[in-house]
């Protein structure tokens, strides 16, 4: 079968190859691929920044498609079900996390796209506990965003909540901060999106999807547009979607006190300087969220199945397998919001 296969570290070293045909065992389910989300990460394996991926790995774990065959240990799922599937491969099955199903945290987890071979091909292995259906309502193009929206479920509803009437602030109108827009909006919050002058397009986007209040942070005065929706306190919550220290500086004092700060964006170095005294002095709750797990990713589905997210307008670019550069490429661009490739 055709592949998008990452041969070796460092930048690029990838080619769309000819690969042997995944083939089931004990309770793995070969699903035919119908959709892949090209995620930042895989941006990141292509350009050699990412060093977790075990190398030749077949790239791609935002996915969606259609079972043509299970495992003689497979006891739920069936031939033609249409799927998508959280990128979990296999766990220790022992430590305090794996029994708590807090999966992503398992030290000795491997993952769809980055240690076993992922989705940019025609077929994709997943084990049937990893394997969602989707429901009737969801389309296959949806369902290939499900594992983003599952990290900002994650982020939003499990490593904190939203109530009704809060007011979050989101900084990056990227895939992942336009989800994560939503998922607040779905809670009934107040949200306030931040940006740069070079996302315009995508803070267009986050109007048309709900967003309350825009602001380009090189025009606006933040902290003034924040304080006046807020009486002067200071938002609710915080999502830093970008992975930018500035923003992340920039929001730490306009959360009010005893407000919730959550670092979603993952930052180019692993130490950044950080303003500690608004944490402090404010007794700001800062959280890390790392991915997602099974919770996540039930309550992402029920998310879609309700109509509360709107994937449509997200996915701006479609392209086949072969011609997986040309998605690559429109993504480290940056003129589209989400490529998809269609196998």
């Amino acid at each position: 079968m055709k592949a998008v296969l990452k041969k070796e570290a460092g930048y690029d070293k990838m080619s769309l190859e000819t690969v042997e045909e995944p083939k089931v065992k004990n309770d793995l389910v070969k699903i035919k691929v119908a959709f892949t989300g090209i995620c930042g990460t895989d941006i990141h394996t292509f350009t050699g920044e990412y060093k977790n991926s075990k190398t030749p790995v077949v790239l791609g774990h935002e996915f969606s498609g259609i079972i043509v065959e299970v495992g003689p240990d497979v006891k739920y799922l069936k031939v033609g079900d249409r799927v998508t599937s959280e990128t979990t491969f296999t766990t220790c099955g022992e430590c305090k996390y794996c029994l708590e199903k807090d999966y992503n945290l398992c030290s000795n987890r491997k993952g769809i796209g980055t240690q076993v071979n992922g989705s940019m091909a025609e077929y994709v292995l997943s084990r049937e506990e990893s394997v969602h259906v989707l429901a009737d309502t969801i389309t296959l193009e949806a369902g290939a965003l499900t594992e983003p929206l599952a990290c900002c479920v994650h982020a939003g509803l499990e490593k904190t909540s939203i109530h009704k009437d809060d007011v979050v602030l989101i900084f990056g109108p990227g895939p992942i901060g336009l989800l994560q827009c939503q998922v607040a909006k779905a809670q009934g919050a107040f949200v306030i999106l931040a940006g740069i002058t070079k996302d315009n397009d995508r803070l267009e986007l986050a109007k048309a999807l709900g967003v309350n209040v825009v602001v380009d942070v090189l025009k606006e005065d933040l902290a003034a547009v924040v304080f006046k929706h807020t009486d002067g306190y200071g938002v609710d919550k915080v999502f830093e979607c970008s992975g930018a220290v500035a923003a992340l500086n920039q929001g730490l004092p306009l959360v009010k006190k005893k407000g919730t700060f959550v670092q979603v964006g993952i930052f180019a170095n692993k130490t950044n300087p950080l303003d500690q005294e608004a944490i402090v002095q404010r007794e700001i709750n800062y959280i890390g969220t790392r991915s997602q797990k099974p919770s996540s990713w039930e309550k992402a589905l029920l998310l879609l199945e309700e109509g509360k997210i709107d994937v449509d307008k997200m996915i701006t670019k479609f392209v086949v397998l072969e011609e997986w550069r040309k998605g690559f490429e429109a993504v480290i661009e940056g003129n589209e919001i989400k490529v998809m490739i269609k196998s």
